[in-house]
């Protein structure tokens, strides 16, 4: 946070998340200078309209004072837009957050490889496990992963860089300290032990249809590359895709099953001159020589796929049968139905849930990650079972359905 922070707060909570400041700061030469010019020097100013000097003249110093104290109370960092830590890349994007606020450690952004993963949330079995597969070799060889931190493709993209303790940061649609998505507490909170929950809405701030579109910027504007796995013609990844271009990114897609209509939104980025991606090399390629990477070290999909893993970062690869063509929409509605049940849960089946991955993991593990007793989550996971999204395994080891 540097010293100018809560000048940058105030213009934050003036003119909303995602306005464009850059004119308005190049009129004024700061953002100190902007908050300290008089009403008259604002009206002047070709850069801001009625709308926004009313609201600059209406919100106080003291109006973001609780926004310090709450992310003071829960560790939660400020990164204003003169803070050494705020990422060059993102000061590049036409309309850069006046402020991001973070929860775990951001990776060295500007001397990494960055690489955006997207895609739909009602992914296929195909889907997940190719994004697993490429974020995992691409973390494997240094770089970082950033998505979204929703369900399917961006839950895959971060555990495939989790999974080989590489980096990945989750770009989030609402602020820290909201409820939205408690079914991903577990993933989120393991992307903060691996790197950083990052959001431009201040605390508390809930998710709404809105504030997704703006956080995509984000996740584009923070990579060198965006690349997109199955997603429809109308999907907020396409979306990531046209920022990605408007901001001078390399857009890659992986192809899609011409028999999956509904997903045809890749293909169509494809056609219209998105890189093809197959492998983790392309999305790794045009950035090897200035950062650095030896790409003969970088693991081919037959390589990842036959890696030997134990029991907690197992990720099923070798039922090839499951990736069929004709497997891909049983795999989506399981996904589904998981997802609506978890909707009806409450109380310890909650917390259970939560604990839960596509992992097989012992009890007394997903005890220790509830704080809950042995007995209690047994009970609990006896009932998930009976609601079809556990699954119980030899040795008291249990999974997501």
């Amino acid at each position: 946070m540097s010293d100018n922070a809560i000048y940058w707060l105030w213009l934050q909570k003036a003119l909303g998340e995602g306005a464009r400041f850059k004119e308005i700061l190049e009129d004024f030469g700061s953002i100190k200078s902007l908050y300290e010019a008089n009403i008259l020097e604002w009206r002047m100013s070709p850069s801001l309209v009625p709308k926004q000097i009313n609201r600059l003249e209406n919100v106080k110093l003291d109006d973001v004072q609780e926004i310090i104290y709450a992310c003071d109370q829960n560790h939660w960092q400020i990164i204003d837009y003169d803070d050494e830590n705020y990422p060059v890349r993102l000061k590049e994007i036409p309309n850069p957050p006046a402020v991001i606020y973070t929860d775990g450690e951001l990776p060295d952004i500007d001397n990494s490889v960055v690489i955006s993963m997207v895609g739909t949330r009602k992914a296929s079995e195909y889907a997940i496990k190719v994004t697993e597969l490429m974020s995992r070799g691409v973390a494997q060889s240094g770089a970082v992963v950033v998505s979204g931190g929703a369900l399917g493709v961006d839950s895959a993209s971060h555990r495939g860089a989790i999974m080989c303790g590489g980096k990945t940061v989750a770009v989030l649609g609402c602020g820290f300290g909201t409820n939205y998505l408690m079914g991903n507490k577990a993933l989120r909170d393991s992307i903060k032990n691996n790197g950083a929950l990052v959001t431009e809405f201040p605390p508390f701030t809930p998710a709404t249809r809105y504030t997704f579109p703006l956080r995509n910027r984000i996740i584009s504007g923070l990579a060198l590359g965006v690349l997109v796995v199955e997603a429809n013609v109308k999907s907020g990844s396409l979306i990531t895709a046209k920022f990605a271009l408007e901001q001078n990114r390399d857009v890659y897609a992986v192809p899609c099953s011409i028999l999956a209509p509904q997903f045809a939104g890749t293909n169509k980025l494809i056609e219209d001159g998105a890189c093809v991606a197959t492998k983790p090399v392309d999305l790794l390629y045009p950035y090897a020589e200035q950062y650095d990477i030896d790409l003969s070290k970088v693991k081919s999909i037959d390589e990842l796929m036959n890696e030997t893993k134990d029991n907690s970062a197992n990720i099923n690869l070798k039922a090839e049968d499951k990736l069929s063509f004709e497997n891909l929409e049983s795999g989506r509605a399981q996904r589904e139905k998981r997802e609506k049940t978890m909707l009806g849960l409450s109380g310890n089946n909650l917390l259970v849930y939560e604990a839960l991955t596509d992992s097989l993991q012992h009890i007394d593990i997903i005890a220790e990650k509830c704080s809950l007793s042995v007995s209690v989550v047994l009970s609990a996971l006896t009932a998930l079972e009976i609601a079809d999204i556990a699954e119980s395994a030899s040795g008291k080891r249990y999974k997501l359905s």
